[in-house]
């Protein structure tokens, strides 16, 4: 695995980001993972970010994760959940371009406030092809999105999510349209703390089935 550390353009901002190839000539499908709430310390080193983005180069995917505005090297300052969709939309370009991806094989992964973020831009964004949202918060952002969205897509929850209820979570998921796959894991909060890589071999392995 090659990891490099980048830049990109946000309208005027400058972001950075990890970009993870896997060994090979490719080209490879990929996969932009975003991060949890900016404002209560989400960034691109999270411990689910991280792992997810291994698990999928060891799947022999591209992972791109990076900071949103104003979080760590990133420019400008919180954008109120609208600049961060534009955040998504930019690390999605900029990924579409790289030499060893392929542009026509394109997902997207947010993990906690990082799937409402980006569950938005998913699901209207032609280049996506399928969509993960890992332990979302149904009671701080609007899925509704992802009920007419009829692209591949991933939900995974732990049990013990203090931000969404397994019944919510259960029947919202039933709600979707279909192709859909989702599952609670025992045992798990919201911060999935020694279980990591349970949710990233999951989420891995759909992207591997979905692109």
């Amino acid at each position: 695995m090659k990891e490099d550390r980048i830049t990109f353009n946000c309208g005027k901002l400058r972001l950075e980001g990890i970009l993870s190839v896997p060994e090979g000539v490719g080209p490879f499908p990929a996969v932009v993972v975003c991060h949890p709430h900016p404002l209560y310390g989400g960034d691109m080193y999270n411990n689910v970010v991280s792992v997810v983005s291994v698990a999928l180069v060891q799947a022999s995917i591209v992972a791109l994760r990076f900071n949103f505005r104003g979080v760590g090297g990133s420019q400008g300052e919180y954008g109120g959940g609208i600049g961060e969709q534009e955040d998504v939309e930019a690390a999605i370009s900029y990924v579409a371009t790289r030499d060893k991806v392929d542009a026509a094989r394109i997902g997207l992964a947010g993990y906690s406030a990082g799937a409402g973020f980006s569950m938005l831009v998913g699901c209207k964004d032609k280049r996506v092809k399928a969509l993960a949202a890992i332990s979302p918060p149904l009671a701080m952002f609007d899925f509704e999105c992802l009920k007419g969205c009829a692209k591949p897509k991933i939900l995974v929850c732990g049990e013990r999510d203090d931000f969404t209820p397994v019944d919510r979570f259960t029947e919202f998921c039933q709600s979707l349209s279909d192709p859909k796959e989702f599952a609670t894991i025992a045992g798990v909060d919201h911060f999935w703390w020694g279980r990591e890589s349970e949710v990233a071999d999951r989420v891995a392995g759909f992207f591997v089935e979905a692109l």
